[in-house]
């Protein structure tokens, strides 16, 4: 709503400017030459309504870069134009043009200077919020071999990582190279990464962000080692299931997420075959089972354990059901356990 009334103010602007416009001495007498200078200010101001309507989204970092690239631009041509005042004299040729050529120049150079280094540098106006909050506190720079495996997408998705997400241009070249290759196996590996890409970048409350900038520190290295200096140069983690590349990134004081390790922290206590001892407090749903709890809450059932409802008893796992509610366990009936 906020914005229709913004863009009806403008049009009304615009036609203000026109009434102005009218009232000019300079403009010709014919009768129908108000009417074209009307219709021409709406018809400007409904193409830059139309203009923004269709640019679809903005992205806030690009738009502060041109501002303040307009401004220091047109402030560096300023201070040009004092100092060479004395030089630009009315009489001297091309003196009015040289301030124009030079304000083009550096206004394009500051803008594109601040748009090429928006991620290192950041714009901070007194009592204004142009930006929103950063997710997390460092970024997730993402390996090959992390996005070829899948399981990120899954972890991601169950918001547990609320962390911007980086994946560099080079390590989507090399997707990309892998998923062109003649091998079957390495074809089919860099098209799933590619589509796990896509999987991430169609989710909205997923940041991932392309870093499509080559530092001068990339010259002549290898992939793991951009990976390893491009998380030191944005003072974030590495996320990977390569063995070497967590040694290296160590070795240079990156910090590391490991899938393999995460995995293995979260597998279950136990495994079928193994024995564990419950205490019994409940009959199950099905017929001759007991239900019992392990001290982390983990429900247990045990098959043939009703009989032994309220004692210690010792069962065999049978399997681990893990679901989003929880883990539990099913077990079968061995012995009555020791009282402890």
């Amino acid at each position: 709503m906020a914005l229709v009334l913004i863009r009806c103010v403008f049009v009304l602007v615009a036609a203000g400017l026109g009434v102005q416009l009218i009232q000019e001495d300079s403009l010709p007498k014919e009768p129908y030459v108000p009417w074209l200078v009307m219709a021409g200010m709406v018809l400007l101001a409904t193409l830059v309504i139309v203009a923004d309507v269709f640019t679809g989204r903005k992205r806030l970092d690009t738009i502060t870069a041109v501002y303040f690239g307009l401004v220091i631009g047109l402030f560096l041509t300023y201070v040009l134009s004092i100092a060479l005042s004395p030089v630009l004299t009315p009489d001297r040729p091309l003196s009015k043009w040289i301030p124009l050529v030079l304000g083009m120049v550096l206004c394009y150079s500051c803008i594109s200077i601040l748009l090429q280094t928006k991620d290192d540098f950041r714009f901070i106006i007194p009592y204004v919020e142009f930006a929103r909050e950063i997710k997390g506190l460092k970024p997730y720079v993402l390996d090959t071999s992390v996005v070829i495996d899948g399981r990120l997408a899954d972890v991601v998705e169950t918001r547990i990582l609320d962390n911007q997400l980086v994946m560099p241009q080079f390590v989507i070249a090399e997707l990309q190279a892998i998923a062109d290759s003649s091998d079957r196996l390495r074809r089919s590996r860099g098209r799933r990464g590619l589509d796990i890409l896509n999987r991430l970048r169609s989710d909205p409350q997923v940041d991932l962000q392309v870093f499509d900038r080559d530092l001068p520190q990339f010259a002549g290295q290898s992939v793991d080692q951009k990976l390893v200096l491009l998380a030191k140069h944005l003072e974030g983690k590495v996320v990977t299931n390569d063995y070497n590349l967590n040694k290296v990134a160590k070795l240079h004081d990156v910090e590391v997420i490991n899938l393999n390790d995460l995995s293995n922290a979260l597998k279950p206590i136990f495994l079928p075959g193994e024995s564990l001892t419950v205490r019994l407090v409940k009959p199950g749903e099905e017929a001759g089972q007991g239900v019992g709890y392990l001290e982390d809450g983990t429900m247990v059932v045990i098959e043939g354990g009703r009989e032994h409802l309220g004692e210690n008893v010792a069962a065999l796992v049978t399997s681990v059901l893990q679901t989003s509610a929880g883990r539990m366990v099913f077990g079968r009936f061995e012995r009555a356990a020791k009282e402890t």
